[in-house]
């Protein structure tokens, strides 16, 4: 059986954006850094390369965020502790709740923060 893999992605945002997040609605995200938690069942760096690409179908609330124009993955790190602990392991704010938190069952909130 497969072991998930968490991952954080270390993401830039060099200037204000309005977005649209799927059915989450309309959010602005100051310029900035933020820290985004995921989970790969396998595969870590083929979901790794799928995150760095602009052109892709918009599946996760993550996709809508990265595919803006100067918005880039800084560093991504993965790590053998669960999703959700990962998560709770990062100090920041939350600017979307259920930001890719939809399947979360730990109270987390979101899994996208804003480090400012």
């Amino acid at each position: 059986m497969p072991r998930d893999i968490s991952y954080q992605l270390l993401i830039e945002v060099s200037q204000s954006q309005r977005c649209v997040i799927g059915r989450l609605g309309e959010f602005d995200f100051p310029a900035g850094r933020y820290v985004y938690t995921g989970s790969a069942r396998q595969h870590f760096d083929a979901r790794v390369a799928r995150h760095l690409r602009k052109e892709k179908a918009l599946r996760w609330h993550i996709d809508y965020l990265l595919v803006l124009p100067g918005v880039r993955i800084v560093d991504a790190i993965r790590s053998r502790r669960s999703e959700c602990a990962l998560n709770r392991t990062v100090r920041g704010h939350i600017l979307v709740t259920g930001f890719g938190a939809s399947d979360c069952s730990a109270g987390c909130g979101a899994h996208l923060k804003y480090l400012g």
